[in-house]
């Protein structure tokens, strides 16, 4: 038996944890990206036209998890502060090797910085995916804007222009 996936967005979640490995290899399905729903009654058992051949093969519903009033929230919480990371544990223990070295550079700044710690929620965690579109953390945002993740915060350090950024934003 096969499986169908019909995701509104790529940033959509889908439970492709029942896919062979080489569908959520097709579908570029990250472990941490997977969710486990169950099949609707009304989608269990769809035939698909397949090229010639016809097969059995089960559709499994996608959802967003960025609801309406998790975005308003965040939209809140995001413009509420100069900078702020979300990041997997605490400004004062990070708890992966990317939020530390976005943390570690902010603190070399001496630039004041709120972090929210997405381990303790997997709605926020997922929701912010789709919030900022982008799949990773940490995430920072400046100014109410989304600046990055690690890599991109790292660059930007470097050249000396994640500087100039925060010297604006602490002006504004």
């Amino acid at each position: 038996m096969g499986f169908a996936f019909a995701c509104p967005s790529p940033l959509s979640y889908c439970s492709l944890a029942l896919a062979p490995v080489s569908l959520r290899r097709q579908y570029h399905a990250h472990p941490a990206m997977i969710s486990v729903l169950q099949p609707t009654p009304s989608t269990a058992a769809i035939s698909v036209r397949l090229g010639s051949a016809r097969r059995n093969t089960t559709a499994v519903r996608c959802f967003s998890a960025l609801t309406p009033e998790l975005k308003t929230t965040l939209d809140k919480v995001v413009t509420s502060h100069k900078v702020l990371v979300f990041i997997k544990g605490t400004k004062e223990f990070p708890q992966c090797g990317f939020s530390n070295n976005v943390v570690q550079i902010l603190k070399s700044l001496n630039v004041p910085f709120e972090t929210i710690n997405i381990l303790e929620n997997e709605i926020l965690r997922q929701g912010l995916k789709e919030y900022s579109s982008w799949p990773t953390f940490p995430q920072l945002y400046i100014d109410g804007e989304f600046f990055g993740g690690c890599d991109i915060t790292v660059e930007a350090y470097k050249s000396g222009e994640l500087q100039e950024i925060l010297e604006k934003a602490m002006c504004s």
